[in-house]
């Protein structure tokens, strides 16, 4: 990180509540790029700010996820202002879709986006996601798509990604990518880490050439409550102290 980069911190300027969201934020932004989902400067990640529904934060266009800190996150209004002086600008297109679901569903408080190559290429498939594999199975219960309108930068486009999300935790962005959202950010970067398993798992599976054999509905119907047994109800949370210390071994900078 460059100095400039590293001199601006918001640490005084916020509430210890927004400081943690801050924190775990940027670590999702971390594990994303650790994962090799990123897509360069990009694709975002975006929290719900606590105590203030209509402000959120997101990434610092041009960073990459790597770069990405608690300190030079952006705290934006619904409108797209900045709440809080910042030294960066906001991507466009990020800001449109998730001003969008972060004002039509007051249960989120995370939104996640990504471009990873599996995702886009089952965006492409005219039967998206298949009961192909377990995890799947954890996307497909609560899963919707949405049709290609070109980039993200027209407002009319709002409602209807608000529509084809519904009260979902997963869309599938046809021809551009994935989405996940959560009531908070490790159930949010759980989730995502389900429905890119469950691409890369049907992409290799479908480059085999022989017959694959499908997942009955009738198991499908059950999912949702066996997660639940499985997570021991904690959802992202029984993963994320894991996840962090591997980050701390790696790089703590993130929580600058």
């Amino acid at each position: 990180m460059s100095t400039a980069q590293g001199a601006f911190s918001p640490r005084n300027q916020v509430t210890d509540e927004e400081w943690q969201v801050r924190i775990d934020l940027a670590a999702c932004y971390r594990l994303i790029a650790m994962h090799g989902w990123d897509d360069l400067i990009f694709t975002h990640i975006s929290a719900r700010v606590p105590g203030a529904g209509e402000h959120f934060l997101i990434n610092a266009y041009g960073m990459l996820f790597e770069e990405i800190t608690a300190s030079n996150l952006i705290k934006v209004d619904l409108q797209g202002n900045k709440v809080l002086e910042s030294p960066y600008s906001i991507n466009p297109a990020g800001f449109t879709i998730h001003s969008a679901i972060h004002e039509a569903r007051a249960d989120v408080s995370c939104v996640l986006h990504t471009h990873t190559r599996a995702g886009v290429a089952v965006s492409t498939q005219q039967g998206g996601l298949l009961p192909l594999s377990q995890i799947s199975l954890v996307a497909l219960a609560s899963v919707g798509y949405h049709d290609y309108e070109g980039i993200a930068l027209n407002p009319e486009e709002k409602p209807r990604l608000v529509a084809d999300l519904g009260g979902k935790s997963f869309l599938i962005l046809r021809n551009h990518g994935l989405l996940t959202v959560g009531e908070n950010i490790p159930d949010t970067f759980l989730a995502m880490y389900a429905l890119e398993s469950a691409c890369q798992t049907q992409i290799t599976a479908q480059s085999s050439g022989v017959p694959l054999t499908m997942i009955s509905p009738k198991i499908l119907a059950g999912i949702a409550a066996q997660v639940d047994t499985v997570t021991k109800g904690l959802g992202g949370k029984l993963a994320w102290p894991g996840l962090l210390r591997k980050l701390d071994r790696l790089d703590s900078t993130y929580s600058n």
